[in-house]
């Protein structure tokens, strides 16, 4: 079975199945979509399971593409790449199942659009996850832009035009910008006589200082575009107010985390002199970030809107964790990548539920929904509380794990970012408080709790919320070895974090 291409496999089997889908009838399209993704977690499963938690680059492939340009059809996956790939795999057919009736209510593109465009969106993303030329990153990480273009556009609500033309517009320049450092690390290894796009052979050259710094920027510039960050992320409100909620998890759960992605990858991983440099400002950005998010949120009429700038908060906390240089800051950064993506996923969806029930995403037209419909209310509760770190909920261990590292890189920036918690809390609560309690309004008084497709739909994620809140190291297994390599690579050697269920021994013996 190793011998199989695996990853093509993977990336393979949406596409095929996004062609597919849009070539099939309109009333095949949800069960075919739906098979399709569950096909690619299926491959994802496999893929898993033939992992080693030793870390390094594993289950590569490499053929040549372009010749004449160094070009090749490389791809690999390590502890970073891995779990991107498992909740990608896992949460598109979650979205296509939650989104069985919406991609059809009047204005929008059909369920045959909307599930062959998410197909594609999960193929050119999963690409990205594994491409190991810088090249091939390149063009799929352009790629991402056709399906999300055409999801945010086609479906949703009244201007959803604007915010895809708005979204599109950000993520070109950033593409752009990040075109002229991937020549530019190809001029590089020409100049030092093997000219190359792939990865392992890009992070063996000696780059100095400057140029180092010049590339840095072309990559930082796009990745905080995409991841998102402030001052470059005012197409994220927008986009979620306006797409389905289907579409929001896509972009915020998936396609968003390609930034941060990067930003270990390319920028750690291949500018590790040139990061350090940059550290000062992209520290002073994340917090900017995390303190930002957090107030706009609380302003917030519209939910769909509020829950994408709690977003901006939570990639900010990922951003800072990358950039304090630590064990623990990487690890609590990746695990948090997880996390955000189960617990935001919840947030939208079960958001997304209500506001169909309701007709509306105004916060100050709902109250009293908890009586008319008890199980939305508090699978809601759990997604917010998720959102707002809770202890015994995923989101907990890694925004802790990023905070201690914060305090170890400078106590004010500790304070500065730990104040974003008391803050989560504040839109977390109030949101749910508004919408959820006291009498109901006459607009909600006749809603239908969810019913068991949705149940079904909200209870994985639930489950991964509680699960590795109380069990996070079987994913840090997974991203520890990674996070030893790539700080290695930077120069820092101090040890990951572990969590274990063991009483600690003290000495003789006794507990």
């Amino acid at each position: 079975m190793t011998d199989l291409p695996w990853l093509t496999i993977l990336v393979l089997v949406p596409l095929v199945g996004a062609v597919a889908t849009a070539l099939a009838p309109s009333s095949l399209s949800r069960n075919l979509g739906l098979a399709t993704s569950g096909l690619a977690l299926l491959v994802g499963v496999l893929v898993a399971t033939q992992y080693q938690l030793d870390g390094g680059m594993q289950l590569t492939e490499t053929h040549a593409w372009i010749e004449a340009l160094g070009v090749h059809w490389a791809l690999g996956v390590d502890g970073l790449g891995l779990l991107m790939v498992l909740l990608t795999v896992v949460l598109v057919p979650l979205v296509i199942l939650a989104s069985w009736r919406e991609a059809d209510e009047p204005g929008n593109g059909g369920v045959k659009g909307f599930v062959a465009w998410a197909l594609a969106l999960e193929a050119m993303s999963l690409a990205v996850f594994t491409a190991t030329d810088v090249f091939l990153f390149y063009v799929v990480f352009e790629a991402t832009l056709i399906p999300a273009y055409f999801l945010i556009g086609g479906f949703g609500r009244e201007g959803r035009g604007r915010a895809a033309t708005k979204f599109l517009i950000y993520q070109l320049a950033g593409g752009l910008v990040m075109l002229a450092s991937v020549i530019g690390l190809y001029v590089v290894s020409a100049d030092q006589g093997a000219p190359t796009f792939l990865l392992s052979e890009l992070a063996a050259l000696e780059i100095d200082p400057v140029t180092q710094r010049w590339l840095f920027l072309g990559f930082f510039i796009a990745f905080a575009i995409k991841a998102p960050m402030f001052p470059v992320h005012t197409w994220l409100a927008d986009t979620t107010e306006k797409a389905t909620t289907g579409t929001s998890v896509l972009l915020v759960c998936v396609l968003d985390k390609i930034g941060t992605f990067g930003m270990l990858r390319f920028c750690l991983g291949l500018l590790p002199d040139a990061s350090q440099w940059a550290t000062p400002v992209v520290v002073a950005l994340a917090l900017v970030s995390i303190v930002y998010g957090a107030l706009v949120a609380i302003g917030q009429d519209d939910l769909l809107r509020l829950i994408g700038l709690t977003s901006l908060s939570h990639f900010g906390f990922i951003v800072l964790g990358i950039f304090v240089f630590s064990s623990q800051g990487a690890a609590g950064s990746i695990l948090y990548m997880v996390n955000h993506g189960i617990g935001t996923a919840a947030l939208f969806l079960v958001a997304g539920f209500l506001v169909r029930r309701t007709g509306t995403a105004s916060i100050s037209a709902m109250g009293g929904v908890e009586k008319a419909a008890p199980v939305l209310a508090g699978i809601l509760l759990v997604a917010a509380l998720a959102a707002c770190g809770l202890p015994g909920l995923s989101p907990f261990v890694s925004e802790m794990l990023v905070l201690i590292a914060a305090f170890n890189h400078a106590w004010w920036v500790g304070v500065i970012a730990v104040t974003a918690i008391v803050l989560a809390a504040v839109y977390a609560l109030w949101a749910y408080q508004r919408t959820m309690t006291g009498p109901p309004r006459p607009e909600v008084e006749a809603i239908a709790d969810l019913d068991a497709r949705e149940v079904g739909t909200l209870a994985p994620l639930v489950l991964g919320l509680v699960l590795f809140g109380f069990f996070p190291m079987p994913l840090l297994d997974v991203i520890n070895p990674h996070v030893t390599d790539t700080l290695s690579h930077v120069g820092v050697t101090d040890e990951p974090p572990v969590v274990t269920t063991e009483p600690a021994a003290v000495e003789g013996g006794h507990q």
